[in-house]
């Protein structure tokens, strides 16, 4: 595997290559997937042969460099075939931002970017912990330091109470007090090779949706260099990359996974109206309001993704009116997105309720139910409530 020639452009290489993936990979394995709660390892392969998993990693360093909304768009196709790809693709995406964007100069990290792309290794998320109460901005466990200079290494046991793929990875990034003496919300982030760690499973994944994301509990312990702890206080990594990249990728998933179940429903009707020539099926006009959803819901995330490419510097990302921006995307996606397969599936009628039917949405509506829960709307609104009291628009 060599870096993509940068003579081609990156983008419309790799559009292609999801497109094609997802119709005769991720599609064709996505009913065993979610069947059997398994990983989707067969469209990992195919990502990695297509160095998809490198995207959002610089030019300067092999990768793709792409912008925020060339990764929502790849991340949105191959959710439509399947939604457990779909987000496996977009966590990693958000792991690999995490550390081009805030390496500070580290040489061991700029290396292990470089290396990434040669490898296209897969990265996990590991930011939950049992007794925080799903608050991913505290931590319990704490890195331990020892030794000094070239030498250092750190060392650190997190429990979590879900581990996103962590079973299947190469790496994961793992939030962590920075040491012991600090209080829950100084933390950091920490970059545990496979080889640095040990996984020992603590409870189950058996879900109703996005089963084939494999994120049960997980008990870790691990040790590595210490400059695999990224060099930026965890405070400033989630307002700049964990969050904007969360908010936005997730949304372009969901709207993919919308899309599909929009598409089913389009195609039914259509059918119908094969049957009658020159009448209007009663249900087109329901295609009609649901088209204008599932519109609103792709110019939303690909809005907020346009406006986040556009800034000049990370700044204006700290800033109260960015934080409601994310909160509002998220909710609103969140949102929309059930309520579009749930009305795919009113127009198709018992062939869509039917697990064995060609136009079955089954998996796509128990995928959207997920959406709310992920950083729990309920916890997001009860935020972008205090930060209003304090917030005049602009």
């Amino acid at each position: 595997m060599t870096a993509m020639d940068c003579s081609t452009s990156p983008f419309p290489v790799l559009d292609s290559a999801v497109r094609q993936i997802a119709r005769e990979v991720a599609a064709a394995h996505a009913g065993s997937v979610d069947r059997d709660a398994r990983f989707p390892q067969e469209t990992i392969d195919a990502l990695k042969q297509a160095q998809v998993l490198s995207a959002a990693v610089p030019v300067a360093y092999g990768g793709a460099g792409l912008t925020m909304r060339q990764l929502g768009s790849l991340c949105a196709t191959l959710a439509a075939a399947c939604g457990s790809s779909g987000m496996v693709l977009a966590m990693h995406t958000i792991q690999v931002a995490c550390i081009v964007r805030h390496t500070a100069g580290n040489p061991r990290l700029e290396a292990y970017l470089r290396d990434l792309v040669k490898h296209q290794w897969l990265l996990a998320s590991m930011t939950s912990e049992v007794g925080t109460f799903g608050d991913t901005r505290s931590s319990i466990c704490a890195v331990e330091r020892e030794g000094s200079g070239e030498h250092a290494r750190f060392r650190l046991h997190k429990e979590a109470t879900t581990g996103s793929y962590c079973a299947h990875a190469d790496a994961i990034l793992v939030t962590a007090r920075r040491d012991a003496n600090v209080p829950a919300s100084d933390q950091v982030l920490v970059l545990v090779r496979k080889e640095d760690a040990t996984l020992t499973q603590t409870t189950t994944w058996d879900t109703l949706g996005m089963r084939g994301t494999c994120s049960p509990g997980f008990s870790l312990q691990s040790s590595g260099p210490l400059d695999h702890v990224l060099p930026v206080p965890y405070s400033d990594i989630s307002a700049h990359s964990m969050v904007p990249y969360s908010h936005i990728l997730w949304a372009a998933l969901w709207s993919g996974i919308a899309s599909e179940a929009y598409n089913k429903a389009a195609g039914y009707v259509r059918s119908v109206a094969r049957k009658n020539p020159g009448t209007v099926p009663p249900t087109a006009q329901a295609l009609a309001e649901l088209s204008v959803q599932l519109q609103a819901l792709r110019l939303q995330w690909q809005g907020v993704a346009d406006e986040f490419d556009a800034l000049p510097s990370v700044e204006p990302l700290m800033s109260i009116g960015w934080a409601l921006k994310f909160n509002r995307l998220k909710i609103s996606a969140s949102e929309a997105m059930p309520r579009i397969v749930h009305g795919a599936l009113q127009i198709i009628g018992i062939m869509a309720y039917k697990n064995d039917s060609p136009l079955s949405l089954g998996r796509p509506y128990r995928d959207s139910l997920s959406a709310s829960l992920m950083i729990s709307n309920e916890r997001i609104a009860a935020k972008s409530a205090a930060l209003l009291l304090v917030h005049k628009d602009d």
